[in-house]
């Protein structure tokens, strides 16, 4: 990883200013990623202030293994909930995967969580075939006995060693075919169509999943979201190359209308698809730690 000087980050003040023209424009939510979150000296104040804006949901991904000891303060500061990646259930492919850090304290983390009442506790998993996809009945096991929603996630384009390669990826349809072998699912009815993941729960009323199947069956065409990166870039898909930076307008003195012009613009730059199932697509030259999940 190559870090950026502080100087190209943005501070708390520009960060909440660009939400609270969000939140005029019509912004209900406001998630906050990575790379890691919790590294963010002060991330409570920063909480604080977006919460005071008045977001519908505030939430945060992370993955897990500052927030066990954090996880009262970032609820008293605004946060509503969590989303905690982990993608094995197994301590030594745990180690291997992350590099660092152990699952015992991620798991401890996600009880931290819900003690905090940071609910519901959503669960991250990225699935590779050959390396943890024997472990999807495990994860399904897991939502069911803890209550906590288990969304697999489509092996993406976004890695920092660049080395996806579609072999690796498990669709979401065989995830959902081999759950229901064991364990009957039925889809969830009645929920935003907007949200990245398809729900599903267990048809004997144990617990739920979801499934984010973003290359297998892309959902551009209801996807409402935007990405403000660490240092500034405005992105209206994770695999475009495209940014607009919103920092240099606020440090050259834009005015609010300025940056309001700008989310629109970024807005209906958004194409019809993301191109990955394209003979000419290329990875984004940014990983997902660059961009924010």
């Amino acid at each position: 990883m190559a870090f950026l000087p502080r100087s190209e980050i943005l501070t708390f003040d520009e960060i909440a200013r660009v939400a609270q023209v969000a939140k005029g424009l019509g912004v209900t939510s406001i998630r906050l990623t990575g790379g890691e979150p919790l590294m963010r000296t002060g991330l409570t104040t920063l909480i604080a202030r977006l919460a005071g804006i008045g977001f519908d949901d505030l939430a945060m991904t992370t993955n897990g293994t500052g927030l066990g000891t954090q996880a009262r303060a970032l609820a008293s500061a605004g946060l509503r909930r969590v989303n905690i990646s982990c993608d094995s259930l197994r301590p030594d492919r745990f180690a291997t995967v992350r590099r660092r850090g152990s699952l015992e304290v991620v798991l401890d983390a996600m009880e931290a969580a819900e003690s905090a009442g940071l609910t519901p506790v959503k669960v991250n998993v990225v699935l590779l075939r050959g390396h943890n996809d024997e472990e999807i009945l495990d994860f399904a096991a897991f939502a069911r006995r803890t209550g906590r929603v288990v969304r697999f996630i489509e092996f993406m384009p976004l890695d920092a060693e660049r080395k996806w390669d579609r072999r690796h990826l498990v669709p979401g349809r065989e995830v959902l075919e081999r759950i229901s072998e064991v364990w009957p699912l039925a889809a969830v009815r009645g929920v935003d169509g907007r949200a990245p993941a398809e729900r599903f729960r267990f048809c004997d009323g144990q617990g739920e999943i979801g499934l984010i199947s973003s290359v297998t069956e892309p959902f551009c065409g209801t996807c409402n979201r935007l990405r403000l990166t660490a240092d500034g870039a405005l992105r209206n898909c994770l695999f475009t190359d495209e940014e607009t930076t919103v920092r240099d307008v606020l440090r050259r003195g834009g005015t609010d209308a300025d940056v309001g012009q700008l989310l629109r613009d970024v807005v209906w730059a958004k194409l019809p698809g993301h191109g990955i199932n394209e003979p000419g697509f290329l990875s984004p030259q940014r990983s997902m730690s660059m961009i924010g999940g």
